[in-house]
């Protein structure tokens, strides 16, 4: 028997370091100071950059937002509505012992159609977050 799936390259450096350059670039031309984080499929922190203007918890909120985006293998900002009383994940949030954030900013990457790590941003408005994590991974060709 012949295996014909295609080999996925898993999210590599140079990818995280791209990454991060994207979305700092977007949210420089925003005049927006960020933190960007980049995990690996494992959840492993690949990269991390803090702008020195950036509020210090932006560190914390971006790498809370790409871990929740990896976990659950979906832009957090489609997440926002889940975790409101009656919502899907209501109690999710308090449920686990680790670090999830249902704000906007954080997006999975994916190659092939599958998903090979995340992105977080933090330290703007949510939607500008997102927007910022989301042209990352756009232009790394999600």
């Amino acid at each position: 028997m012949s295996n014909t799936a295609t080999a996925v390259v898993p999210l590599t450096i140079q990818d995280a370091e791209a990454l991060v350059d994207a979305a700092r670039r977007a949210a420089e031309d925003a005049g927006v100071a960020v933190a960007v984080t980049v995990l690996d499929a494992g959840g492993h922190l690949l990269a991390f950059r803090r702008d020195d203007r950036a509020v210090l918890i932006a560190g914390e909120t971006s790498t809370r937002k790409a871990y929740t985006a990896l976990q659950l293998n979906a832009p957090t900002a489609d997440l926002v509505d889940a975790v409101q009383p009656g919502g899907l994940f209501h109690t999710l949030p308090t449920a686990l012992d680790r670090p999830l954030l249902f704000i906007a900013g954080g997006v999975p990457v994916r190659r092939g159609g599958r998903l090979i790590g995340a992105i977080g941003v933090g330290g703007g408005a949510p939607d500008r977050d997102h927007g910022f994590a989301n042209a990352a991974a756009e232009a790394l060709g999600r």
